[in-house]
């Protein structure tokens, strides 16, 4: 159970990310330097034909890792920073310190030493920043599973999950090297 802002802002850019073709691998990777929010890949050639993925159940066929060397794929580590109204830094955007990209780097150097079939692929950090508002004071803890959308999230629009408001400001693709 959780009423954790930051969970409910990584369930709101995963759904999103998935609505524009991208595949999460992982949700909340986690090693000894820290954690990754989400780790997606984009398969350049899969995203050029959208009706290749019509009809797929993901229960029934779960994402999986592209092939080694695939030169049309792109893998995203993405940090995740929601932050409600009247927040101190920037939505979340100044959090990303130099230290934090540092850490958020041999987090994902780690993810890569464990996941060699990955390593030649082209990435990037992006960053996703989450405004957050919660619309009913019902002190009961909510399941995650229980606010999973049911429709995409649309950039720049509130979105409802399980009596909370979410919306996606700002999304900032490579943004750090």
């Amino acid at each position: 159970m959780t009423n954790n802002k930051g969970q409910l802002g990584e369930q709101l850019v995963a759904t999103w990310l998935q609505a524009q073709g991208w595949t999460i691998l992982h949700h909340r990777w986690h090693c000894r330097w820290g954690e990754i929010d989400l780790i997606a890949y984009w398969d350049l050639e899969e995203r050029e034909n959208p009706l290749s993925n019509l009809g797929r159940n993901p229960q029934l066929h779960p994402p999986t890792p592209p092939p080694p060397n695939a030169e049309s794929y792109i893998l995203a580590f993405v940090e995740v920073k929601t932050r409600s109204r009247g927040n101190w830094d920037a939505d979340g955007g100044l959090a990303i310190t130099s230290s934090k990209q540092a850490k958020l780097w041999r987090t994902a150097e780690l993810f890569l030493a464990e996941h060699p079939d990955l390593s030649d692929l082209p990435c990037r950090f992006d960053v996703a920043l989450v405004r957050y508002h919660r619309l009913c004071q019902s002190s009961r803890p909510v399941a995650i599973s229980d606010v999973l959308p049911t429709s995409a999230p649309q950039f720049g629009e509130p979105f409802t999950l399980g009596g909370h408001e979410l919306i996606l400001q700002n999304y900032i693709e490579s943004a750090f090297c």
